[in-house]
């Protein structure tokens, strides 16, 4: 039961998470956010099931739509669906919280991810992961309650849930590959059949059901586009982006910054009070911890079996059970040590601890404001009203088909070394608008070459994005 002491504290905490995100809503839309609205959210309600692409997450996009067309299409509308199951999540993380450990542990964590840089940048993003993220969060809750207590109605939520949750994304599906994992292992341990065997069948089953109903439109290119993972991947120029190591750096990168060595202690430090936290948690709910890691690891094999680029953004599920185990983690260490200092020791070191806690990431998550995602909307402004008559203006990688389809630009993209080449060999002035600029660089090695030689760089716009930088380089 939930005392309306325990309410007002949620209710305070999602009201700080809703400021936050609302805070920036509006920022300009960076690249996969505009690739959805040009490529779905724009086309019409029957044609939205008709392709399947990696780039559309299709629950969150028909919510999406659904908002752009009663709102406009600022980018404050179209990340409102976002919004909502970020703070969605933050709720069920804390309901889960609560069944497995304390309600003080619940309150932590919930402000602890309240203020989280991660879970508000995705809460502002216009794609699936938080929606991903709380329909993965309730089956969770489902399936532990399930698990103590079989009831058919826990797992008829948990079938719903599921299917909610691979249809905003198919990556969703890794999560309950580890759960059944889980469950048949529990089964075989026990050595019981009867409502765990039978219900959490039920469950998956409707689940398995109401996905296949979903996706059914798009098998034929889900077919291809998984066949072909594989053969894009094997041609990238960042090789990295498939090094599970890459990821986890890149994702305590992207919270801290470039912390040098720092970065492999906060690792470290994660870890430790992770495992710590699954320890803790043990008596109440032993299935907790097990699940959280297989599900990374899964994820991970499931993803280099493929070929497929391990992001990050992958893990985002996963986010918000890390610091609930963090936190649980931090007051099992802080009950430790208060047991040599007495009695109550033990609470007040978690209550400093706690505070220190939420100080961190508040610092932290003011790295969020400092820029956009990624800056596209002002290269374009920029380019265009300093551009002279006669100026060639060149936009170099992906970014290029969104410059002219979103914003109308009269740019030529450039993708090879040879185009690039083409291009140099052109007299008079031009402008390089050099979008993911690692990724850039390394495709055209020459462009690196000229750069500071040949060009001379007008203007570089930072992101919050990993790679989100956007620098635009000029030849008088």
């Amino acid at each position: 039961m939930t005392s309306s002491r325990d309410g007002v504290i949620l209710a305070a905490i999602l009201l700080v998470a809703l400021a936050l995100r609302v805070w920036g809503l509006n920022a300009p839309l960076w690249y996969d956010e505009i690739v959805t609205v040009d490529t779905h959210l724009r086309l019409p309600w029957g044609e939205m099931l008709r392709d399947y692409s990696m780039n559309h997450h299709y629950l969150h996009n028909l919510l999406a739509k659904a908002t752009m067309i009663i709102f406009g299409d600022a980018p404050w509308a179209i990340r409102l669906p976002a919004l909502a199951f970020g703070l969605g999540t933050i709720w069920a993380t804390w309901v889960l919280a609560r069944d497995m450990a304390d309600r003080r542990i619940a309150h932590v964590t919930a402000l602890v991810m309240a203020l989280s840089y991660h879970e508000i940048w995705f809460s502002q993003n216009a794609r699936g992961y938080t929606g991903l993220a709380f329909f993965s969060t309730l089956s969770l809750i489902f399936f532990l309650r399930g698990m103590a207590a079989p009831r058919l109605s826990l797992w008829i939520g948990f079938g719903l849930t599921m299917a909610a949750a691979i249809f905003t994304h198919l990556t969703g599906a890794f999560f309950y590959v580890a759960l059944g994992i889980v469950w048949a292992v529990t089964l075989i341990l026990r050595r019981q059949a009867g409502a765990l065997l039978v219900q959490p069948l039920i469950g998956a089953g409707l689940g398995l059901l109401l996905t296949g109903l979903a996706y059914l439109p798009l098998v034929p290119g889900m077919t291809r586009t998984v066949a072909g993972v594989a053969e894009t991947s094997a041609v990238d120029e960042m090789q990295e982006y498939q090094n599970p190591l890459w990821a986890a750096a890149e994702a305590i990168r992207t919270g801290l910054g470039e912390a040098g060595p720092l970065n492999l202690v906060v690792g470290l430090a994660v870890l430790a009070l992770s495992i710590l936290g699954a320890v803790a948690m043990r008596r109440r709910e032993r299935l907790f911890g097990p699940i959280v890691f297989l599900h990374i690891a899964v994820t991970v094999a499931i993803l280099m079996a493929l070929g497929m680029r391990i992001w990050p953004r992958f893990f985002f599920v996963d986010i918000g059970f890390l610091l609930l185990l963090i936190v649980a983690g931090v007051e099992w260490v802080c009950r430790r040590l208060g047991a040599l200092g007495g009695r109550g020791a033990g609470r007040g070191l978690f209550v400093v601890a706690s505070i220190l806690m939420v100080a961190l990431s508040a610092l932290l998550a003011t790295r969020n404001y400092q820029f956009p995602k990624q800056d596209l909307a002002g290269a374009f402004a920029l380019v265009q009203a300093e551009r002279h008559p006669g100026e060639r203006v060149y936009a170099v990688g992906y970014a290029g088909k969104v410059f002219q389809s979103h914003f109308g630009a009269d740019w030529t993209t450039i993708f090879t070394p040879a185009e690039y080449d083409a291009a140099m060999q052109m007299p008079g002035p031009a402008t390089f608008v050099v979008a993911f600029p690692a990724r850039s660089f390394r495709a055209l090695p020459q462009l690196q070459a000229d750069r500071d030689v040949k060009l001379t760089e007008r203007v570089w716009l930072p992101g919050t994005l990993g790679d989100g930088g956007v620098v635009i380089l000029q030849r008088k």
